[in-house]
């Protein structure tokens, strides 16, 4: 097989989260030579194979085979690999089936390296996320397997393909805000005290308002509101609680803790209650790693352009890697239609990306 063949081979596979549609089975098959560990977990199927060279550094291709559900507006069949125009059109085709074709095709064709190739796959990471890459590098530790450098192959380009690297994430931190009033009827407000009067004086300062100044790989930490909703849908009552929900993708700059201080700040005498989940926890691996010089020189090979290094967008299991202090990036092919209907990426994409993790082997 080539890398287009395999490419259209894994759209073909029905992988919807947190089924493998049998991708995981064929790759331990197809990886000649690979030692393979499945770590399956709560319905979750994920694959961890390596081949050791030589006694050198451990660099290791992750990604995930699931896909989210086709859903409907398809001019073609979601689970068949449809060529028009030099474009191969099918669901995953960007997120991230054509990462894992071309990494996968790479370490096949691999023959010398000195040190250690390895593949770690999940089923679970369009979903909870939780059973999967997470669960393959608490493994891998226990049994002193962790690789020293990553890249995750999830579509990171923006409009030319080569044209950006993820070096790291923003985090995540979700809130919930409840504001208490007291009930009463609108025709006598002064016995009531309504949580949307009180919020309507808060809300310019604290909508939109920029948490941090941001640095040279994030951009200021932006507090999003993403719903407010208050009374019992009536005109004549007016209500006793309102709940105001937000998300702050966050810099190394901002945490929970200076979140619950800005919240404090202006919300000052009122009564109200705070909860804070953080669901990413933000990363920056430096331009100076062996694994981004390389990759970046083997892109500007192979596209004869400079990639910009970025942090934009939402979350990855990446940031499962940054925890354990592994240098992690993220490089693959255009995105402009994951998750959305006619989602396809172009042949030559495909096989830009393969020649260039076959560089980054060859030169790491």
């Amino acid at each position: 097989m080539n890398v287009i063949e395999l490419f259209k081979k894994f759209i073909e596979s029905k992988s919807q989260t947190p089924d493998d549609g049998g991708m995981l089975e064929f790759i331990e098959h197809y990886l000649v030579g690979f030692t393979t560990i499945r770590v399956d977990t709560q319905g979750v199927k994920n694959l961890f194979a390596y081949r050791r060279f030589g006694e050198g550094p451990h660099l290791c291709f992750a990604g995930h085979v699931d896909v989210v559900p086709a859903g409907d507006g398809w001019t073609t069949d979601p689970y068949t690999a449809t060529e028009i125009d030099g474009y191969i059109y099918g669901r995953g085709a960007q997120d991230m089936k054509s990462g894992v074709s071309a990494f996968t095709q790479a370490l096949k064709d691999a023959e010398h390296f000195n040190g250690t190739l390895s593949i770690l796959l999940t089923s679970d990471e369009e979903g909870p996320a939780k059973y999967g890459t997470a669960e393959v590098l608490a493994y891998l530790k226990e049994h002193d397997l962790l690789p020293d450098a990553v890249v995750v192959a999830e579509p990171t380009c923006e409009t030319i393909f080569g044209d950006a690297i993820k070096v790291g994430r923003r985090g995540s931190i979700n809130g919930v805000l409840e504001l208490h009033g007291k009930q009463g009827h609108a025709a006598y407000p002064e016995k009531a005290i309504n949580p949307i009067h009180q919020i309507a004086r808060v809300l310019p300062t604290v909508a939109g308002a920029f948490l941090d100044g941001g640095d040279e790989y994030f951009a200021p930490s932006q507090l999003v509101v993403t719903d407010i909703r208050s009374g019992i849908e009536t005109t004549n009552v007016s209500p006793g609680k309102l709940k105001m929900m937000f998300n702050v993708r966050n810099s190394t700059k901002t945490d929970k803790a200076a979140i619950e201080l800005f919240i404090a700040q202006h919300f000052t005498g009122l009564d109200y209650t705070l909860t804070l989940d953080q669901s990413a926890i933000p990363f920056v691996t430096d331009a100076s790693t062996r694994i981004v010089q390389v990759l970046s020189d083997s892109i500007r090979e192979v596209c004869d352009i400079t990639p910009k290094h970025s942090t934009a967008g939402g979350t990855s299991d990446a940031r499962f890697v940054a925890t354990y202090g592994i240098d992690v990036i993220e490089f693959g092919v255009i995105n402009d239609t994951i998750h959305a209907p006619n989602e396809r990426t172009s042949i030559r994409e495909v096989e830009q990306l393969h020649r260039i993790f076959s560089r980054l082997i060859a030169q790491f």
